[in-house]
């Protein structure tokens, strides 16, 4: 097995050309080689192996077949990869021995595969020797095409042959920098699944942790953090979309990463960490208006639209802030589209994949104790901080929140960790209330906002519409505080029920 260590780039077609022949400040070009690629990715009609984490790809160059498997593997930087040569172009599953898979491949299995999408690209190839590292640089043009539809294919590919990641990771940053290349870690399988889904561009939820218990607890960090980026990272086309959805979902990858790094600050070094954690919290607050001017108009304003007495005030509203969620969309587009947010996907990956240059005990602990210990710390000062939870100022709650919030997601990123029938099921009770109890805090979170929003739009509207706009307003408000002790009241129910694991 092969492990690529590697960095992919998306790079607009008019910087592309040049880089070929650019010198990299400190490194030694080679001689470049040309080449064309034909490659046809197979998988059952149910995507198979899509589903196990799995690419089977057979490549064409020239005269010769080479027979590819790739596996996402969480516990390392990079893809494990598997080469064969074949004799032509059909998966030839006898290859599959000693793979990740091999425990899928049966005569079943091979009668069920068929092509899914195929890439033609043209590939640049340029060695670089840089200090004591050597980069291989690859350009690739071309397209994918699954069925009728087809994406175009514009992508630079660094990828360590030899050497030290400090050194890819400068080479990296130096391209950024001169050509404007954005860190992509999808992989062309998973554009080709994308337009066989019929949208390159979905909305990327948060993908299931998988952690082994052999871990130890740096380790398990590395698997989380980078699952967290993948979320992160994976919507910033839907938020260049202006898709609001696409917004939730980077901000919810960037709260689990900052959770992920919150859970585990003992392990992690505090060089960086905290520079790090400012340029998250930055990209977190930047995208914070479109969504919650979203929810305010879908859950409170637009119910008003649809009440007859209400319904010319709401449509004011919703008119007035349907402008203002626009425009906070088109900010987050600009904030994502910015060289500050490239430098931010490439510095996050950079200090994740780092070893620190002192060793931590704490990252040595075996992940099933942390876990349980991290669990166990939380719950309990959680518990203790929710009985007084109705006397709680809207700040204190909303601090309780988080650190609930943050209970969630270890829970989430825990669970594979704890197998058992008995341990399983105290887990789902523990997030089940850790739910209710988040929910209810988020809406009453929420309120606090929509109540400036709401005052605004009555003591700011123009005079034709004021009383009207003023009545739907003032039944926004009404409608939220009546709401209110009931949701203290939930909170404070399931807080008292929070069993430590």
């Amino acid at each position: 097995m092969a492990v690529e260590t590697e960095l992919k780039f998306r790079v607009a077609a008019r910087n592309l050309k040049s880089l070929a022949g650019w010198r990299i400040p400190g490194g030694k070009m080679g001689e470049r080689s040309e080449s064309d690629l034909l490659s046809t990715y197979f998988d059952t009609g149910k995507h198979k192996l899509k589903r196990h984490g799995l690419t089977l790809r057979v490549r064409q160059n020239g005269s010769t077949n080479i027979q590819t498997i790739k596996s996402a593997n969480g516990a390392q930087f990079g893809r494990g990869e598997w080469e064969a040569e074949i004799k032509n172009g059909t998966p030839d599953l006898r290859e599959a021995d000693n793979t990740p898979l091999e425990p899928l491949a049966s005569r079943k299995l091979q009668r069920k595969l068929k092509p899914v999408f195929k890439t033609a690209i043209h590939r640049t190839t340029v060695p670089l020797r840089t200090r004591r590292s050597e980069i291989e640089l690859a350009i690739d043009r071309g397209r994918i095409v699954a069925g009728h539809r087809a994406s175009p294919v514009e992508e630079l590919e660094l990828e360590l042959k030899r050497g030290r990641l400090a050194d890819l990771f400068r080479v990296a940053r130096a391209i950024e920098q001169r050509s404007g290349a954005e860190l992509d870690l999808r992989s062309k399988s998973d554009r080709g699944y994308g337009l066989v889904r019929g949208s390159e561009e979905p909305v990327v939820f948060a993908e299931p942790i998988e952690l082994e218990a052999d871990m130890t607890a740096g380790e398990a960090f590395h698997v989380i953090a980078r699952a967290t980026v993948r979320h992160f990272s994976g919507n910033a086309d839907t938020v260049r979309n202006l898709d609001a959805e696409g917004v939730h979902q980077m901000r919810v990858g960037l709260r689990r990463l900052r959770a992920a790094i919150s859970l585990f600050s003992k392990v992690l070094p505090r060089a960086r960490t905290g520079a790090l954690k400012r340029e998250l919290k930055w990209l977190t607050a930047e995208l914070a208006p479109a969504r919650e001017i979203d929810v305010f108009i879908k859950e409170q304003v637009e119910p008003v639209t649809h009440d007859r007495a209400l319904s010319r005030g709401g449509k004011a509203i919703k008119e007035e802030f349907g402008e203002k969620r626009a425009n906070a969309l088109a900010r987050a587009k600009r904030v994502v589209s910015s060289e500050r947010f490239r430098r931010l996907l490439v510095d996050t990956l950079e200090w994740i994949e780092s070893k620190p240059n002192s060793p931590n005990a704490h990252g040595d602990i075996p992940i099933e104790k942390f876990a349980t210990d991290v669990l166990h710390r939380r719950t309990t000062k959680a518990r203790k901080q929710g009985q007084h939870l109705d006397r709680l100022s809207p700040r204190a709650r909303h601090k309780l929140r988080i650190r609930i919030k943050k209970i969630r997601y270890a829970v989430d990123f825990f669970e594979t960790l704890f197998p058992a029938k008995r341990d399983r099921k105290r887990l789902k009770r523990l997030s089940s209330h850790l739910k209710k109890i988040q929910d209810a805090l988020g809406a009453l979170n929420d309120f606090v906002a929509h109540r400036k929003m709401a005052m605004a739009a009555a003591l700011q509207a123009p005079r034709e519409n004021r009383r009207a706009r003023a009545l739907a307003a003032g039944v926004v408000v009404g409608r939220e505080d009546k709401a209110i002790r009931p949701l203290i009241k939930s909170a404070l129910k399931e807080a008292r029920q929070l069993q430590v694991v």
